[in-house]
Formats: C-alpha cells, sequence, structure tokens
C-alpha cells in the first residue's frame, strides 16, 4: 500500500514571513492525518526559516533545484550536499518550468539526479510532455524518454530515493484539463516502465499528479489506480485551499 504524498511547489512566490506563517498553518492541517504525508518545497532563502517552523510536525521540507555540479566556483548555485547538510528531505528536479523555461536538457537533469542520489537524499523527478508533443501522439514516447535518462543506470539501493511527478505541460495554465483517466493512462505508463528498469521497486514507487489540481478535483484524480499523490504548484501557496488538498487526497 503506497501512503498518498501532498506535495506544494512554491515556486519564487512569498516573502519569508509569509513562507513561514504558511509553513504553520501547513503543519496544523497535516496534523489531522495520519495516513497521508505532506511535503513542501520553499525557495531557498526562506528553507531554513521554513524547515524551524515545521518541525516535529508530519510535513517534510524539500529544495525546488539543485546543482548538477558538487562544488565549486558555481555562482548562484546551491550543490546537494549543501540542501542535506541544511536538512532538505527531497530535491525537485525536472520541473516544467526548468525544462522548458531554463532549457535544462534530459542529460543535465540525469547529472543533477546522480548528484541527489550520491547523497542518500530523496529524488522527485518531474517528467511530462507539452501540448504540441501531445498532440503529435508523442506524449508516451517523451515521458518514456525523460525516464529513461535520468534513471536507468542508477544503482539498485538508490530506487528507494526516487518518486515521479507527472506534469502534462499542456494541462497548467493553458484552460485545457487532463482527465483523471488521462493522469491514469500516463500513471500506468510509467510504473510499467519503472517495472521494466526495476521489477521489484515499481508497486511501491510513488507517481504524483501534477496538472494544475485543486482541492474540487484532487478526489477524483487520486481514486485513479496509479496516482498516489500530486505536486502542487498556486493552490498550495494558500492555507485554506492546500489544507482542502490534504483533507481530500483520499
Amino acid at each position: 500500500m503506497r501512503t498518498p504524498l501532498i506535495a506544494g511547489n512554491w515556486k519564487m512566490n512569498l516573502t519569508l514571513r509569509e513562507a513561514e506563517a504558511l509553513a504553520r498553518q501547513v503543519a496544523d492541517a497535516a496534523a489531522k492525518y495520519n495516513d497521508r504525508d505532506v511535503l513542501i518545497y520553499p525557495t531557498f532563502l526562506q528553507f531554513v526559516s521554513v524547515a524551524k517552523a515545521t518541525a516535529g510536525s508530519r510535513v517534510a521540507v524539500g529544495v525546488q533545484n539543485c546543482s548538477a555540479e558538487k562544488d565549486g566556483a558555481f555562482t548562484g548555485e546551491i550543490s546537494a550536499s549543501q540542501a542535506k547538510d541544511a536538512g532538505a528531505a527531497y530535491i525537485l528536479l525536472g520541473h516544467s518550468e526548468r525544462r522548458h523555461v531554463i532549457k535544462e536538457s534530459d542529460s543535465f537533469i540525469k547529472q543533477k539526479v546522480e548528484r541527489v542520489l550520491d547523497q542518500g537524499l530523496r529524488c522527485m523527478l518531474c517528467v511530462g510532455e507539452t501540448l504540441a508533443e501531445r498532440e503529435s501522439g508523442n506524449a508516451e514516447a517523451v515521458v518514456l524518454d525523460q525516464i529513461n535518462s535520468a534513471l536507468s543506470g542508477i544503482k539498485p539501493d538508490q530506487w528507494k530515493l526516487i518518486s515521479i511527478a507527472y506534469e502534462p505541460v499542456w494541462a497548467i495554465g493553458t484552460g485545457k484539463n487532463a482527465t483523471p483517466d488521462d493522469a491514469q493512462k500516463m500513471h500506468a505508463t510509467i510504473r510499467k516502465r519503472i517495472a521494466e528498469l526495476n521489477a521489484a521497486i515499481a508497486p511501491g514507487i510513488r507517481i504524483l499528479y501534477g496538472g494544475s489540481v485543486k482541492p474540487d478535483n484532487i478526489g477524483a484524480i487520486m481514486a485513479m489506480p496509479d496516482v498516489d499523490g500530486a505536486l502542487v504548484g498556486g493552490a498550495s501557496l494558500k492555507a485554506d485551499s492546500f489544507g482542502d488538498l490534504i483533507k481530500n487526497a483520499k
């Protein structure tokens, strides 16, 4: 049985004071449920304060990205080892904004995955296709290529550190909506490929859905057998909406 995971990606939002206040409110909301996990990704500048605000609660705190380099003269970057030292529980990699806005390649993301796993940290790998890729019939091929590139060749004992977040880029802020069946189909495809890479881990790996999740649709999406949670953007920035997401994550 896979424990549901609701993750909030705060992106480049909130002041330090707002982040601390929201973190405490999320901790209060998460305390009501012991059958689901909650994770938040503040900015680097907010991380330490948010971690302190949630200390002793059911809320884990991660970072939104890390460098592909181990350390050194890389101005503006944060290494996986620094994230570990600060107490990060997860590192989010391959987010659609990193892939399509910052132009990170599959091979570059694989380097980051390796850095995270070398530190023994949990890696949440984002994968997903654009509208053009879906309409051309290449959605599954694109997603599977991203999975193969990032995860092929990792060590057997590192698989327990992996979770996947499927982001249909075409359903994020476009007015187009993915149905629960759309989500299930891709999640099942992802799980099948993971089984081909590591059959033992596939039944237990958590695959989250990340396409404009809101309190009124999370229940239907998470009713799908291969959907194990949600990676939430805008709806995680308000205590009420994120609390409702946690509540409705059956």
